[in-house]
């Protein structure tokens, strides 16, 4: 564990994205999925101006950029037996999907969902065969819905009907969704209402398929799985507290919960710089052992190591980025580390990297409005309401 700590400390930034005309605060990352014998090829980024921005993995050059006005698209996924196939949810009550090899910047498959759908959450599991979307709260109804994602090509402009929904299990809005990495049949969702809820989608009905629920005490912001075999679920919340729960408990005498921390920032000291917000987990998969990611207002970056006896502070990546980290990807293929924030750069960290180009750092203030949807790093959940 020592050396992953070392490793991660030693991260420094490899390459820079160029700023675009128009920046954006970048939200959410995923870099596509390697084919055989290959590294990721693609990076997708979803950005505050409602689009979904594609670079090259390895140099950060800006490739092509899909819209989906007015609708609002949130959070991105690569397919993970294609590389050129990237998904997004939308707040029109759809998931869009594009193939990065066209030209066309018009989606190549439509997943529509029910009239009142408002898409704030969505994932596709291992297998690519099933999509779920997680909606808004409209009157007092919340829904999973669930689409079959194959032959994602074969019938654009045909848009796919759901296959069904969960509606019982949440009663505020699905802010997460996270397939589990290596079981295509289990699926974790997160919501405001504070619960984590574990199901298994190959069950007839929901009240079946409902595997356990665990309550965070507060608004569900990210969720993750980690452990030996991905049994442990963790999750992060708007007022930056962390839980982490060991699901092979379930049948068994021993308590669940591994660590229920309500504020992290009251936990992770740092010295002249003290963490104020969370960003999300990384469960680094050789060493067993998860961390948290979080930062500073000024856009330094914390490393924070997760044990069932408490958080300790690994290390801090200084000197990327000027204002607020909103999103990363953690690439176990080259153990590289990639970062968007509100300064609407792009880096990407690896390992006793040397950054070549000679781009400042801008600190940029972005005037925009910035759409309802982003996240605001608030301790107050009533800020949070409509």
């Amino acid at each position: 564990v020592e050396k992953i700590e070392e490793q991660l400390a030693s991260l420094r930034i490899a390459k820079r994205s160029t700023l675009s005309e128009k920046p954006a605060y970048l939200l959410d990352i995923d870099v596509s999925k390697p084919a055989q014998s290959e590294s990721s090829r693609f990076v997708a980024v979803s950005c505050s101006n409602k689009s979904i921005r594609v670079y090259n993995r390895e140099t950060l050059n800006f490739l092509r950029e899909y819209s989906s006005r007015p609708g609002i698209l949130n959070g991105v996924r690569f397919a993970h037996t294609c590389d050129s196939i990237v998904f997004s949810a939308c707040s029109d009550g759809t998931v869009k999907c594009w193939d990065i090899r066209l030209a066309t910047e018009k989606a190549v498959q439509i997943f529509r969902g029910y009239p009142s759908n408002v898409f704030i959450s969505f994932d596709i599991n291992c297998s690519d065969l099933i999509l779920c979307a997680g909606t808004e709260e409209v009157e007092k109804d919340t829904f999973l819905v669930f689409w079959d994602a194959r032959g994602i090509t074969d019938c654009a402009g045909t848009p796919k009907e759901p296959l069904g929904v969960y509606s019982e299990s949440h009663n505020d809005d699905i802010t997460t969704i996270c397939f589990h990495p290596i079981k295509p049949n289990l699926v974790v969702s997160g919501s405001t209402d504070g619960l984590v809820n574990v199901f298994d989608i190959n069950k007839d009905n929901e009240v079946d398929a409902l595997v356990s629920t665990c309550n965070s005490d507060s608004s569900v912001s990210v969720i993750g799985w980690s452990g030996k075999d991905y049994k442990q679920v963790y999750c992060t919340t708007h007022d930056e507290g962390f839980c982490w729960w060991d699901t092979a408990q379930l049948d068994t005498e021993e308590p669940i919960t591994l660590l229920h921390v309500p504020d992290v920032r009251d936990v992770v000291c740092a010295e002249n710089d003290s963490l104020s917000y969370l960003v999300g987990g990384l469960y680094h998969e050789k060493a067993d052992k998860l961390f948290l990611i979080g930062g500073t207002s000024t856009g330094n970056i914390h490393l924070v190591g997760c044990g069932t006896d408490g958080l300790s502070l690994v290390g801090a990546l200084c000197g990327g980025h000027s204002a607020t980290v909103r999103s990363f990807c953690w690439d176990l293929t080259d153990e590289s580390l990639l970062t968007g924030g509100e300064d609407a750069q792009l880096l990407l960290w690896k390992p006793g990297a040397v950054e070549r180009s000679l781009a400042k750092k801008a600190s940029l203030k972005i005037a925009s409005s910035v759409q309802k949807r982003v996240r605001v790093h608030n301790s107050s959940l009533k800020s949070r309401k409509k």
